[in-house]
């Protein structure tokens, strides 16, 4: 059985109080490690030594070797490949596919997309008249915002702490991250990357632990930490903005979402079941950016409920590397309890099941793992619990429409807005539908296409802030203007 300890100014180290908690497989609820839990000191010095490495060596280094220094952590994990995917394997089931094809080479990707744009993107420059004529010239400097608390969850964890890393690093900030008490492995396991590639000690720090009243808690109060980035419920994100308060921190978040698909009757339909399917399943349903409410154009909705339900009724369960195997567990049994209750509450408003709604059938040697059925319902009102919260799990609703504002006004009546996936050939149709729907991303013909210039983030309760590309800069530096008289 795997120890999992704290990653602080460059060593592995237990907690002060020698607390501990359980780590178990999703797949089987085997007991797979023991996992040092924070506290107050370990956070304290997490802190300290994040603080004494902004003054040191890291605030220092050359924005050459800065980016140097990051394109070698993203060669590491590329070295170290199978490490990284084995370790997210066992922490969140998913099958070998999602995590070695996507989760894992994005992890790595993120370090040099930031470390380019830091290198590459400008800042801006004035000339300007002065009453004596001589003039002035005014012109911006970036200097890093310092320690970055990093909050990161469980669904996509490798992929989502570097996503908040990556960029905060290649900017010259340094960071403490508490992941997920859930996903504690490829966070630990990234420290020894950074010190074989010589990272300062202290710029990168991990404590584990859980949120409220714990390590999170601890972070996001602690008045060394310069600003907090966060990815998960909005009811934390919540919470976290008045801890920030204290100190006027500064704030990123990507939060909940209900997000819709809208599929017209003029689709390409095989592209349209496929990507809808992928929207609303991928990752056990467990993705932010996720497919919970599906409106279809009429003429083609029985047709299009059908052919979904083939491809749910079709997956393959099993262990990431069992031949075939193409969906995983939830990522816990207290999320499997959640997801179920959902599923019940459905039925007592009314839903029809179309397929799923359970556990499914398994052998004897995952029957105890945190498993539930790919499940769509038709029939509710917009008001039905499971129509207006999300869920997190792999599920949707299905609802007919017949024109274009009627399913625009369907789409919007939610107190989210992260993503929405459109399914239409009417180019005219698409800008149409992208201009009106209040989400921070739209995909159109497609979904989870991300380009990582671009800016990402979510509307209402969704989020605050953008990141990605330069939006990512402007949240991990600060922008200070010089002005010189000439």
């Amino acid at each position: 059985m795997q120890t999992i300890q704290h990653f602080i100014n460059g060593e592995y180290t237990p907690s002060a109080s020698g607390q501990t908690f359980e780590k178990r497989s999703p797949l089987d609820n085997r007991l797979i490690a023991r996992v040092a839990e924070g506290g107050q000191a370990e956070v304290d010095a997490a802190v300290a030594a994040a603080r004494a490495a902004l003054r040191g060596d890291w605030s220092r280094m050359s924005t050459e070797k800065r980016v140097a220094m990051l394109h070698a952590v993203a060669d590491e994990i590329t070295r170290r490949f199978d490490d990284f995917v084995a370790a997210e394997e066992a922490d969140t089931g998913q099958p070998h596919h999602v995590i070695a094809h996507a989760f894992v080479p994005r992890g790595a990707a993120n370090f040099k997309i930031f470390a380019d744009v830091i290198k590459n993107v400008a800042t801006e420059a004035f000339q300007m008249d002065t009453p004596d004529g001589r003039g002035a010239l005014n012109y911006a400097i970036r200097k890093p915002k310092g320690v970055i608390g990093v909050i990161s969850p469980w669904n996509a964890p490798f992929l989502l702490m570097t996503w908040k890393v990556g960029p905060a690093l290649a900017c010259g900030n340094t960071v403490v991250v508490k992941p997920s008490e859930e996903t504690p492995a490829t966070a630990a396991l990234l420290g020894e990357v950074m010190n074989a590639v010589g990272v300062p000690k202290g710029v990168y720090n991990v404590v584990h632990g859980f949120g409220p009243a714990a390590a999170g808690e601890f972070i996001t109060r602690h008045d060394g930490v310069d600003a907090i980035t966060f990815t998960g419920e909005t009811r934390t994100g919540a919470a976290i903005m008045k801890a920030a308060a204290d100190g006027i921190r500064d704030v990123s978040f990507e939060l909940g979402g209900k997000n819709a698909g809208i599929v017209f009757a003029d689709c390409d339909f095989d592209a349209a079941v496929d990507g809808i399917f992928r929207s609303a399943f991928l990752n056990t349903g467990q993705v932010c950016l996720g497919t919970e409410r599906v409106y279809v154009e009429r003429p083609l909705f029985d047709r299009f409920v059908q052919a979904l339900k083939l491809r749910c009724e079709s997956v393959k369960y099993g262990r990431p590397k069992d031949a075939g195997a193409n969906y995983g567990p939830l990522i816990s049994q207290e999320h499997k309890r959640k997801v179920l209750s959902y599923y019940e509450r459905a039925v007592a408003e009314g839903a029809t099941v179309v397929t799923g709604g359970g556990v499914p059938p398994l052998p004897a040697e995952l029957a105890e793992g945190a498993w539930v059925q790919p499940t769509m319902w038709t029939g509710l009102p917009e008001t039905a619990t499971v129509v207006r919260e999300e869920i997190f799990g792999p599920c949707c609703h299905l609802r007919p429409f017949d024109s274009e504002e009627e399913v625009l006004a369907l789409a919007n009546d939610n107190r989210y807005g992260l993503s929405t996936t459109i399914w239409t050939r009417d180019l005219g149709r698409a800008h149409r539908m992208a201009d009106g729907v209040e989400v921070g991303i739209t995909w159109i013909n497609s979904w989870f296409l991300r380009d990582l210039r671009t800016p990402f983030g979510g509307s209402k309760q969704s989020g605050i802030g953008r990141e990605g590309g330069v939006h990512s800069l402007e949240f991990y530096t600060d922008l200070r203007n010089v002005c010189i008289k000439y």
